[in-house]
């Protein structure tokens, strides 16, 4: 030792002990903050991660749903009539038997009354599927049902009252598919 360097007191020994102790301690609770962090930062990124994979899950489930939808749309309009077209096959394979019928000779009271039978069939389809007639002489001219083609004169009727239906109206469900061309009086 130097002139100059005296000996360490035995308190002073003990803060340098308790400084590089709070030193180590320090030292310590930073490595066990940075490997909380570290664990917090793992856990984290994984639960990132997961949801990313859910949102790539969701959003492909969304675009097959979409694909399927759009499909299924497609099929619809392009077979829509598939259902009444199998109701019709009935009613055209009955007209082939009339014609053929009709070829051989048969008489004419017997081919009227077939196609008779077999309009009749056809309307039920037609009805069946939701198509109805209008029912316009003697009703109030509608413009929304009927197409006027001509006024004439009535002393039966009011004026603005259908006198004569010129070409059949039909209504589908709920929605008028072919106004009634008529005869409207004035």
């Amino acid at each position: 030792m130097s002139a100059n360097e005296q000996p360490l007191t035995e308190e002073q020994v003990q803060n340098e002990e308790t400084t590089v102790d709070a030193s180590e301690a320090a030292q310590a609770e930073a490595q066990d903050a940075g490997a909380v962090e570290d664990s917090r930062i793992a856990e984290l990124t994984k639960l990132a991660e997961e949801n990313q994979q859910r949102y790539l899950r969701a959003q492909a489930d969304f675009d097959n749903f979409r694909r399927r939808t759009q499909k299924e749309k497609e099929d619809l309009a392009r077979y829509a009539s598939e259902q009444l077209i199998k109701q019709l096959l009935p009613v055209v394979d009955n007209f082939g038997r009339a014609l053929e019928a009709s070829k051989n000779g048969g008489d004419a009271e017997s081919f009227a009354k077939g196609v008779d039978m077999i309009f009749r069939q056809l309307e039920q389809t037609l009805e069946s599927e939701g198509l109805k007639a209008m029912e316009t002489i003697g009703q109030p001219f509608n413009p929304d049902f009927h197409q006027a083609i001509m006024q004439v004169e009535s002393d039966e009727h009011e004026e603005g009252v259908v006198v004569e239906e010129v070409q059949k109206g039909y209504v589908l469900k709920d929605r008028v598919l072919r106004p009634a061309m008529v005869k409207v009086s004035g």
